[in-house]
């Protein structure tokens, strides 16, 4: 049994179709409307003739009212308005006066009504008909040039934000690639090559991820702490046993989506602020939970803190925090939650709240489940 599929395609979306399809309904109507007014007031069925060429005449004559507005759309409105009257006036002078001609040489001999006095009465009926049609074809016009328009500043607003969060996560930290094609360069000096290809397979590896992932791309929560993994693998090859790193990933929050290279900012700041200043290292913590329908993330690490006099944005690189703040804007707007504070037992702690969002929605999880019990099976 064949199935009619239904579009969303916008009437719109071809206006030449558009057009026929209303200009020729419209006058359809027209017909339709005179047709049963005169049947109504018990007209002979030959009064049909005069109406049927009345409506060929006028569908003609609107088709080159068509080609004129057209033109005088684009034009200031003063051009536009005056050209449309003295159009509209001259078009309805010719078309009374072909109908009234019709009229009498159809009916020759029954109506003895004087020319002038049809023409006149014609004048106001098609006088108000063309003018009605004039403004439905302006109405109709700037309204679709008004949406086109809209539809433009979207796109251009999506352009612009997919452009900003492009920026905003390629701005690794030019410190951690100099770091580490530094100690990659020293562990080929000291030739200790094993060291070096698996430090330099590493980078590679995070740095291919950060490339084929689009900027405004959003990865299961435990996709982005492999990731994030991938990343600290390096920086243990260059802190050693100073690096200390635990996550606590709730596995109601495993499949949850955040933006991509979300966390690695918060952990390379923690890196610099509490791993490096102290000789024995620090410990960072990766948390995540589910909290109502929200999910909440936590960096926090075991290092010295504000120090006496420092203020509290100098425990920014500069760019990972405000960074990190930006692209959560972007994502979710004011639907979210950024904080960041010392804690009381000392160290830096950042907390983020998201919405919680999956790939898996309604329909999908059992297809999802099959297709993973038939992998167990194979």
């Amino acid at each position: 049994m064949a199935v009619l599929e239904l579009t969303d395609k916008p009437f719109f979306a071809d206006k030449n179709r558009a057009f026929w399809n209303l200009h020729s309904a419209g006058w359809a109507g027209a017909v339709i409307l005179r047709a049963a007014s005169g049947i109504a007031q018990g007209q002979p069925v030959s009064f049909l003739v005069p109406i049927l060429i009345s409506a060929v005449t006028g569908y003609s004559i609107t088709l080159l009212l068509s080609v004129i507005y057209r033109f005088l759309i684009g034009q200031r409105p003063f051009i536009t308005w005056s050209l449309t009257f003295v159009s509209v006036s001259l078009a309805t002078i010719g078309y009374a006066y072909l109908d009234v001609w019709v009229l009498q040489t159809i009916r020759d001999g029954v109506d003895e009504t004087p020319f002038a006095q049809l023409w006149l009465a014609a004048i106001y009926i098609n006088s108000v008909l063309l003018a009605a049609w004039s403004a439905l074809y302006y109405a109709i016009n700037y309204f679709v040039r008004a949406e086109e328009q809209a539809d433009q500043m979207m796109r251009l607003e999506a352009q612009a934000t997919s452009a900003q969060l492009t920026m905003l996560r390629y701005q690794l930290n030019p410190h951690f690639l100099f770091n580490t094609l530094n100690s990659i360069s020293t562990l080929v000096l000291l030739k200790q090559t094993e060291q070096a290809n698996a430090m330099l397979s590493r980078l590679s590896s995070f740095l291919r991820f950060t490339l084929i992932n689009e900027a405004a791309a959003k990865v299961p929560l435990t996709q982005e702490i492999e990731t994030l993994k991938l990343y600290l693998d390096i920086e243990k090859m260059r802190f050693e046993e100073r690096l200390r790193t635990y996550f606590t990933i709730e596995p109601a929050v495993e499949n949850a989506l955040v933006p991509s290279l979300l966390l690695q900012p918060l952990v390379e700041n923690a890196i610099k602020y509490a791993v490096t200043p102290k000789e024995e290292g620090a410990d960072i913590t990766v948390s995540a939970q589910l909290v109502g329908q929200r999910v909440r993330i936590t960096v926090s690490d075991t290092g010295p803190g504000l120090q006496p006099g420092q203020q509290d944005h100098s425990l920014s690189t500069g760019v990972g925090m405000a960074n990190t703040r930006e692209r959560l804007s972007q994502a979710y707007g004011d639907n979210q939650r950024f904080e960041h504070y010392v804690k009381a037992s000392g160290g830096f702690e950042v907390l983020l709240e998201l919405p919680y969002q999956s790939r898996i929605i309604a329909g999908e999880e059992n297809k999802a489940g099959a297709k993973q019990q038939g992998k167990i099976s194979a």
